[in-house]
């Protein structure tokens, strides 16, 4: 089951990167950056994953019974830098458009 989740974390790595390093778009750009986010959520997720472990709160289950609860606050933290990584580059998104007229990457020129 967990080999599944793995799979799925080196695909959705690999179709980010392939948007981010061939797409000339800054929207599809921003999508591959999400797509390596969300891979790396969901990897540290996985990690965090006991089989039949219970949440690590106040109870009387036993204590190798519970999970990591690690994980689940860096995946929470991860998720709102994302918000804010996301805003900010669809910000330079609209900055780039209202400048050069196009999101096409490769249209814009250097100033100096």
């Amino acid at each position: 089951m967990m080999f599944i989740v793995y799979l799925t974390v080196v695909a959705l790595i690999g179709i980010g990167l392939y948007a981010i390093i061939f797409k000339r778009n800054l929207i599809k750009i921003v999508i591959g950056v999400s797509l390596v986010e969300c891979a790396a959520n969901l990897f540290l997720v996985s990690l965090g994953y006991k089989e039949g472990g219970v949440a690590p709160i106040f109870t009387m289950a036993p204590h190798e019974n519970m999970v990591l609860p690690t994980p689940q606050a860096l995946t929470l933290t991860s998720i709102v830098i994302g918000v804010a990584v996301t805003a900010l580059m669809l910000s330079f998104a609209m900055n780039y458009y209202k400048s050069y007229g196009t999101l096409d990457a490769t249209k814009g020129r250097l100033k100096g």
